[in-house]
């Protein structure tokens, strides 16, 4: 089934990025339209594709992932933090494959790539 799927490793505690919340865009012209608005369950992971089925087309996409309010809620960081929000500017080149973009983060760096 074509769809987009996401999930978050918090490798600073090296849990599953629990309660993070999650925005999808996609962008055409410079415009953004915010297609799905989500908060990731226990496992770090949402409870069902971001965008599937005819409504998973091709063309540029961003996920905004809300990191800074995650670590403030479990970490003593300072009021104003190192990485606040993680975009994700990627796309989607064939409509008809799954894509995953997972997300390792920890208070100071990230990581992601394209996963299955």
């Amino acid at each position: 089934m074509t769809k987009l799927t996401t999930h978050v490793l918090d490798v600073y505690s090296g849990k599953p990025g629990k309660g993070i919340k999650v925005d999808l865009y996609y962008v055409e012209n410079n415009k953004k339209e915010k297609l799905n608005s989500v908060i990731l369950n226990n496992d770090g992971r949402t409870d069902k594709a971001l965008i599937e089925g005819e409504n998973f087309k091709e063309g540029k996409y961003e996920l905004v992932f809300f990191v800074g309010d995650y670590f403030k809620k479990i970490t003593e960081t300072s009021e104003i933090p190192f990485l606040d929000d993680v975009i994700i500017k990627f796309g989607i080149s064939n409509a008809t494959q799954h894509y995953h973009v997972p997300l390792l983060v920890s208070p100071w760096s990230y990581s992601t790539y394209r996963g299955s």
